[in-house]
């Protein structure tokens, strides 16, 4: 019997970072979102955007921080369910 890793499918984050991209002024694409991070000094490619966003690829805690600092929103509203939030 295989054991699974994680106990939820895909990121709940996803979403919410393609919201968060959009949510810009003016709305950025992944391609723009993977400069900023790079020039905050860390390496996320738009092919990592896209995998997370899509629910092929998990984030890491490290990562999420970075994504809501890019994004200027907050971890919990990264993490966050809620459809209004």
């Amino acid at each position: 019997m295989s054991k699974k890793l994680f106990l939820v499918s895909g990121n709940i984050c996803g979403t919410r970072i393609k919201l968060g991209r959009a949510q810009q002024n003016p709305p950025i694409t992944q391609d723009e979102l993977s400069r900023k991070i790079n020039l905050m000094g860390y390496r996320i490619t738009p092919l990592i955007i896209s995998r997370i966003e899509t629910n092929q690829r998990h984030v890491c805690d490290a990562e999420l921080l970075i994504f809501s600092q890019a994004l200027n929103v907050s971890m919990e509203w990264l993490c966050s369910e809620k459809i209004n939030t």
